[in-house]
């Protein structure tokens, strides 16, 4: 129902199903449509159950499942947070996904516990014993994938996450989100050592080794950038290959050198260094195009005081029609004849003035009062690009190699499409909130 309810909703009045439970599941679903409905003017209606906004017992319900929602949402969000506090300092394993290399099994007694993974174990020590040999991580995983070890989605990255996790001592572990890297880090319990919930899949001299072996190999990376490493992902295409431009990052001893490539060219096509100086040439042509633009947001207008109103005036234009009649009380004298005569011009003047289109439910745009160009200048790099990347707009990256000179000239090609005006209307979604 995503399109109807977000785009085509001047089309109907009423949303009418069979019963209630076959058109939410959940009581806070409930009051998210009863608002949704309330603000657009819609009504809801069920066969079955006592539910219809336009009767005192529907406004009745509405108001009671809506205390009711609010207390659930409360309700759940509580019993979450303290049902994941309360597993962290267990030994037993409760709930969640296991880590690589374990697998949750029942016990003698019917408890749930973590066992090892016999083929996951298997990689893993393969894996170390590459790795404490000085094997890179990217030679180690063309390996794996190709004896089917792990699965043909393996990365580099989420090889070097497996293998550095803590879980795989046997501890609980949680997410450490200090130094920009994705890392986990053990639980502590009450006496200040990790929990411990299952069989250890390395000793600790094994994991030791070989987080020394991997940290031998490593590369110092940078802090992650919000965002993404890569601006204007998705708008910035290979003119060659069509596929996204994206930063890659070269770093020797003389430095850090990063530069935008393709995905399906040979090696990358050329690379195009100094990525920063093609976002700036991009943004440059967008504001001079589209910069002036004004910002325009959709809304929903209803049309039931258009219709009010011209149903006003023709009862009105009714009434004056007939007392104007060789019968009627204003045809008895000149005065009142005239006096009448006037009201009804008048009256037929203000209903010829309203426009039929404000009778009806509509989508109507309302001027948000800033350009583009100052929407860009606060939002940055972010939001030129989200809007960007939402109306269509993609620029063409050609890299054409000079002979003698390691870098390539870099052209861009913006394409935007014709009906772009319209595109850059923006259009709210009730439900994002909710969901």
């Amino acid at each position: 129902m995503g399109k109807w309810l977000n785009d085509r909703s001047p089309e109907f009045d009423e949303i009418l199903f069979w019963k209630l439970d076959r058109f939410v599941r959940r009581l806070s679903d409930l009051a998210t449509m009863i608002e949704w409905s309330l603000k657009r003017g819609k009504n809801l209606v069920s066969k079955n159950d006592d539910l219809d906004l336009t009767t005192a017992a529907g406004r009745t319900m509405v108001t009671i499942i809506g205390g009711i929602a609010e207390i659930e949402a409360a309700n759940t969000s509580t019993r979450v947070t303290s049902l994941w506090d309360y597993a962290k300092s267990q030994e037993g394993w409760l709930v969640g996904k296991p880590t690589y290399g374990y697998v949750t099994v029942e016990d003698d007694t019917g408890k749930i516990v973590l066992a090892v993974d016999p083929e996951a174990c298997e990689a893993l020590h393969w894996a170390r014993r590459m790795a404490v040999r000085g094997r890179s991580a990217r030679f180690i995983v063309r390996c794996l994938k190709r004896s089917g070890l792990m699965g043909q989605g393996l990365t580099v990255a989420t090889l070097l996450r497996r293998l550095r996790n803590p879980a795989l001592l046997g501890y609980r572990v949680e997410e450490d989100r200090e130094g920009g890297q994705r890392r986990s880090k053990p639980v502590l319990g009450q006496e200040g050592k990790p929990i411990k919930v299952a069989p250890a899949i390395f000793t600790e001299e094994e994991f030791e080794t070989l987080g020394a072996a991997l940290d031998k190999r490593m590369k110092k990376q940078p802090p992650r950038r919000p965002g993404g490493a890569t601006r204007f992902l998705g708008v910035l295409v290979c003119a060659d290959c069509k596929t996204n431009m994206t930063v890659h990052i070269t770093r020797n001893r003389s430095g850090v050198y990063p530069y935008l490539r393709c995905r399906n060219c040979r090696s990358g096509g050329y690379g195009a260094p100094h990525p920063d100086q093609v976002y700036e040439r991009l943004v440059e042509d967008v504001l001079k195009i589209l910069g002036d633009c004004p910002v325009q947001v959709r809304h929903y207008a209803e049309g039931a005081d258009g219709r009010r109103e011209i149903k006003r005036l023709q009862e009105h234009i009714a009434v004056y029609m007939r007392e104007l009649g060789p019968e009627g009380r204003y045809s008895k004298t000149r005065f009142t004849k005239a006096r009448a005569e006037a009201a009804l011009d008048k009256l037929i003047a203000e209903l010829e003035a309203i426009d039929p289109e404000t009778a009806q439910d509509r989508w109507i745009r309302v001027p948000d009062g800033k350009t583009f160009r100052e929407r860009w200048q606060e939002g940055g790099m972010g939001a030129m690009s989200a809007d960007l990347h939402r109306v269509g707009i993609r620029c063409e990256v050609t890299r054409t190699k000079v002979s003698g000179v390691r870098a390539p000239t870099v052209r861009l090609r913006l394409l935007i499409p014709e009906d772009v005006r319209e595109r850059l209307v923006i259009h709210g979604d009730d439900f994002a909130p909710a969901l």
